[in-house]
């Protein structure tokens, strides 16, 4: 195949440099995470900064290491697919090739606009941990959770949230959740304000893997921001709790870290609701050196809704993930397949156009886990696995965003019998 780089004007090759070929690239594909404070490790805001990776990009898009992106193309569209085009890894490629170079300043594209510290537009609220965790050099630590009272007095929809790590070095994840004042959960376990570990469920038998509460807003490398159209939002009852849950892991250096969540709030009350929902499965046991093991989850809507975003979460083991729709008529319909899943990037899968679920229809989700030496993310390929919180253990989670008429009680998606097992509601 010819390199469109390698074209001939005459008999002199087309030049690729940085600034009028380059630059556009990373804007596009790389620069949201490529820049400082965020997850990225380095950043790709300027040719001096981009010069000595131009090998190391070459690489990582020819691999498809980079952008990260792993849904099978066979399998759905999505409005914020972030694989790159073969033109662009191709530019990145002559580029490199051509020993990186810098060209007329004057062709660079003009910069693009961040918000300093923030993904989303500027909070309207901020809660903060109430003092910094101290995070030791080595051992484990439990997930960490802190009660804080919203406050509100009235309802409030949110329509932009942001978690952000204080300390990306050692937070492995957060997540907000919401709980309405007639949720009985974490009731009488902590003071507001106050870190505390939630009582365990002792009885193995018992599957404790459905979300406790409403899912506001998460954080892992690669999940974005919780940015919703105008007219759509998530709801915080007047009266409701925030839940904060991090989970630190060590790394041999002491640190400290006091991680935030931002909140914008709708402009106007929306006509549709969002609601992050899931189908789980608690009570998989991965024998020992399993290459494939096979997890069903499974999760039916009570009425009809549209269904908007998929978000597959495992840990070193989960070896792929797929979620289909079946619907009351009995089609099936595959809306996302991960043949290749990397737990080092927890990524959000938005639909380009969402699917109408008529009551009945089921979400299913099948996972494969890959509990062999082969795997160079197996903590221990001589155990046993079931689920749990910390990164050796395992999870089956297939996250999805749900949205429906604002008016419309919460209770109506859960078909009667499984009311009771989600949240307190």
């Amino acid at each position: 195949m010819l390199c469109p780089f390698a074209l001939f004007a005459g008999s002199a090759p087309v030049a690729v440099t940085f600034s009028k070929d380059v630059a556009p690239v990373l804007q596009k594909n790389c620069q949201t995470c490529h820049r400082p404070g965020e997850a990225a490790p380095f950043s790709l805001l300027t040719y001096e900064q981009a010069r000595p990776w131009a090998k190391a990009m070459k690489e990582a898009v020819r691999l498809k290491k980079m952008p990260p992106w792993f849904a099978d193309p066979h399998y759905g569209k999505f409005s914020n697919d972030r694989s790159i085009t073969p033109k662009d890894a191709d530019v990145l490629a002559a580029w490199a090739d051509a020993g990186a170079p810098e060209g007329d300043p004057k062709d660079l594209p003009p910069a693009l606009h961040f918000v300093d510290g923030w993904s989303i537009p500027k909070p309207d609220v901020v809660y903060e941990l109430p003092r910094a965790y101290p995070i030791p050099a080595t051992g484990t630590i439990e997930y960490q959770k802190v009660i804080v009272p919203s406050g509100f007095t009235e309802d409030k929809w949110v329509q932009f949230a942001e978690a952000r790590p204080d300390d990306r070095a050692h937070v492995h994840h957060m997540i907000l959740f919401i709980r309405e004042p007639e949720s009985h959960w974490l009731r009488g376990v902590a003071k507001p304000g106050e870190f505390f570990v939630a009582p365990k469920v002792k009885d193995e038998t018992v599957d404790t893997s459905a979300l406790p509460s409403d899912f506001l807003v998460g954080y892992a490398p690669g999940q974005p921001a919780e940015m919703l159209p105008d007219g759509q939002a998530k709801l915080i009852k007047a009266g409701s709790d925030l839940v904060l849950e991090i989970h630190y892991t060590t790394n041999g250096k002491a640190s400290s870290d006091r991680s935030k969540f931002g909140l914008v709030f709708a402009k106007q009350p929306p006509k549709e609701r969002v609601l992050t929902l899931s189908a789980t499965n608690g009570t998989f046991r991965i024998p020992p050196g399993d290459p494939n093991y096979k997890v069903d989850a499974t999760f039916e809507v009570g009425t009809t809704v549209k269904l908007a975003s998929l978000h597959p979460h495992m840990h070193g083991r989960g070896k792929d993930f797929e979620y289909r729709v079946v619907y009351p008529t009995g089609e099936t319909e595959t809306l996302l397949r991960v043949p290749r899943y990397d737990w080092h990037w927890q990524l959000w899968y938005n639909l380009a156009q969402p699917v109408l679920l008529p009551k009945g229809t089921r979400i299913e989700c099948t996972a494969h886990f890959d509990n062999s030496p082969n795997n160079p993310d197996n903590a221990d390929p001589t155990k046993e696995v079931t689920w749990g919180d910390q990164s050796w253990d395992e999870m089956m989670v297939g996250f999805f965003n749900l949205v429906f008429d604002a008016a419309m009680p919460v209770k109506n998606i859960f078909p009667p019998a499984k009311v009771a097992t989600v949240g307190g509601r």
